[in-house]
């Protein structure tokens, strides 16, 4: 089975919800792979693989080496590489050769960026040179700062009407597709009726196109996740119950037992 494409995303609008989860290494993209439509490599990889308190220290390189490897070891899924803070906002010339150097280095399908009417024209240069981007809007953690932190979107209708013309923004810039994060339910569904590309809800509507989730939070492997994420699996629980067992046939040396010797 070929891999996914750009433009049989972009036309999965209103049809069967497309399935998405963040994949970063080589051996979860072997086993996501056959399941979901788009494996994202993102940035949220400087908290949940390297323990950063944010995501505004992940680099490009970072990021290409993990792009590497889950598009190596993946053959279904359409893979999409986030684009790190400082990467893209300086201008449109800089944001094109990053986002080059991370498609010719990893063999990805496309880019992720964080912004609205402020990254149209970025969004449109980069289009317009033969790179496929997903924005993403709402909750933007590489906007931390600015917010004062990871705050729920949507609450007044201003708010609703600004995250509406970002996503119009973005479409008409030529995105494929949006994520939309940790946005209330309404605003979310309006959007998501508005625009003629998919939507990707994180934190959002069901009635957006498309979900997506850390999958170190849907396994259950990070504490403390946020309140839209449901945990279907609870492996933290698993890998422990394993070190335990572990560490006590060693202390006892019931292993390596006959069977794990040479």
């Amino acid at each position: 089975m070929p891999r996914k494409t750009v433009p049989e995303i972009k036309a999965g609008k209103n049809k069967e919800p497309l399935a998405v989860l963040t994949c970063h290494t080589a051996p979860m993209a072997k086993i996501l792979d056959k399941h979901v439509d788009i494996l994202l490599v993102g940035d949220s990889l400087g908290m949940v693989v390297y323990g950063m308190e944010s995501t505004l220290p992940v680099t490009l390189d970072i990021m290409i080496n993990h792009g590497r490897a889950v598009v190596k070891a993946s053959s279904n899924a359409l893979v999409v590489v986030d684009m790190p803070f400082g990467s893209y906002q300086s201008s449109r010339k800089t944001a094109f050769e990053n986002a080059a150097r991370i498609m010719a280095a990893t063999g990805c399908q496309a880019v992720k960026l964080e912004g609205g009417l402020e990254m149209r024209e970025t969004v449109r240069h980069l289009v317009k040179g033969g790179i496929p981007v997903m924005g993403h809007i709402g909750l933007m953690p590489q906007h931390v700062n600015t917010v004062g932190g990871y705050k729920f979107r949507g609450r007044t209708a201003e708010e609703r009407e600004k995250l509406k013309s970002d996503a119009l923004a973005l479409e008409q810039a030529g995105a494929f597709s949006i994520v939309i994060e940790a946005v209330a339910e309404t605003a979310a569904r309006e959007i998501t009726e508005a625009l003629k590309i998919p939507t990707i809800g994180i934190g959002a509507s069901a009635k957006c196109d498309g979900q997506v989730l850390v999958v170190d939070d849907m396994l259950g492997l990070s504490p403390g996740a946020p309140k839209f994420v449901k945990k279907f699996g609870r492996l933290a629980e698993e890998i422990e119950k394993a070190a335990v067992s572990y560490a006590r046939a060693v202390k006892s040396r019931q292993f390596p037992g006959k069977d794990n010797l040479y």
